[in-house]
């Protein structure tokens, strides 16, 4: 993975890689690359401090995948936008005669527009080093939707398929194996609009066609000639084959891991909802309750206090605050996005000065941090500014600015 650090200038964020060497700037690469108007690549430039070279690439706007996706699982249509994405650089890089071997791939190096479904990339000059592809595909089986038994089998046919064939497989015939997840479907919609056309009282209805065709359906699908099948050899050898052996069981190792982590994190999303729902009520009976008197003190006393509802209270850490004193977010186990697009955040500022998503909280260490997510108006902690992506440690009394909104950490 290439060494990265973000810096904020004039008013745009980049992400900085330092070369190793003083460069060729002469070179074709350099040269196309630093000409810009590549679509699907990161507009970039070359530039020296002191002695040193380094690539700044314009991430402004933009969001890394891994950020996007914190959330989020991989559905069927991300894998079709990835496909989509895959082959529009692709076609662009043939076009300008650069190698696709240089674009980066880790999902913290890929980026979107959160209004637009264009993926951007760093592309890094006669890199010579992992791309990061492999990393990239264990990314989305950590992200699958594992209640799509077929998706789940795509997305293991395309990795394991990756490891077997590199780039040719992904040159050729890694298309054919997304398009796989729709033939059956388009089957069925052709087997409707058949049955529909008919018009004759008591037809099946299309759950009732679905239900019936799905066994042959299965079948037909299992007896086509797999989209890996011409990439192999008639004839292989016994070394070959428990090679294999070996690399299926390995993946299926890591997709089990995969999938109790998502289990994990599901019934830790769980506890989490239950515990910020406990605390609110807890909060709305404080506010609520005005009758402090002896009176109420002697109705209360001798009565047995539940002992898990004082240790739900006791958990309670800290709390995000406006600036006339209320409560804006409770803190817990996981992170919390800040910023104004809805679908996408924890607690959502309506204010023109705060980004999409603008900035994080997340716990560590025993304690919490602020993070900057590559805002456009920055994250000030107590009047400092994060560079993009930095994370800084918080404390209590701490003031957060995001955009021109403040809050305070207690």
């Amino acid at each position: 993975m290439i060494e990265t650090e973000f810096i904020k200038s004039m008013n745009l964020n980049f992400e900085r890689v330092k070369l190793n060497e003083k460069p060729e700037e002469r070179r074709y690469q350099y040269c196309i690359l630093s000409r810009g108007g590549i679509r699907g690549l990161l507009e970039c430039s070359l530039r020296y401090i002191n002695s040193d070279a380094f690539l700044y690439y314009n991430i402004s706007s933009k969001q890394n995948l891994s950020q996007i996706m914190s959330k989020k699982k991989v559905d069927r249509q991300w894998l079709k936008d990835f496909a989509w994405n895959l082959n529009y650089v692709r076609q662009e890089i043939d076009r300008f005669l650069l190698n696709e071997g240089n674009i980066i791939w880790y999902p913290e190096q890929v980026y979107r527009d959160l209004d637009e479904n264009k993926w951007s990339f760093i592309y890094y000059p006669y890199y010579d080093g992992d791309n990061g592809f492999k990393r990239f595909l264990e990314f989305m089986i950590e992200k699958l939707d594992y209640d799509d038994d077929k998706l789940v089998e795509c997305v293991y046919r395309i990795y394991e398929n990756f490891e077997n064939f590199g780039e040719p497989y992904l040159r050729e015939k890694i298309f054919e194996d997304i398009k796989w997840l729709d033939k059956k479907r388009n089957r069925k919609k052709e087997k409707d609009k058949e049955t529909l056309k008919e018009g004759a009282s008591g037809l099946e209805t299309a759950d009732e066609v679905y239900a019936e065709d799905f066994e042959d359906d299965f079948e037909d699908t299992a007896e086509e000639k797999s989209p890996d099948e011409s990439l192999q050899k008639e004839d292989v050898s016994e070394d070959t084959e428990q090679k294999e052996k070996e690399s299926k069981r390995g993946l299926l190792a890591f997709l089990e891991g995969a999938r109790k982590k998502d289990k994990e994190a599901r019934v830790k999303a769980k506890k989490e909802n239950r515990y910020a729902m406990n605390f609110r009520e807890l909060l709305e009976v404080a506010e609520d309750d005005d009758d402090y008197g002896e009176e109420e003190n002697e109705r209360q006393y001798g009565k047995t206090v539940y002992i898990e509802k004082v240790a739900e209270a006791k958990d309670i850490k800290k709390r995000l605050f406006g600036e006339n004193g209320e409560v804006k977010a409770v803190l817990g186990e996981e992170p919390l996005v800040i910023g104004k697009k809805e679908d996408e955040c924890d607690l959502v500022l309506d204010d023109e000065s705060v980004s999409r998503l603008h900035a994080r909280i997340l716990p560590e260490a025993g304690g919490y941090m602020i993070e900057d997510l590559n805002s456009t108006n920055g994250t000030f902690k107590n009047g400092i500014r994060l560079r993009p992506y930095e994370k800084r440690k918080l404390v209590s009394g701490d003031e957060i600015r995001t955009g021109s909104v403040i809050i305070i950490y207690k």
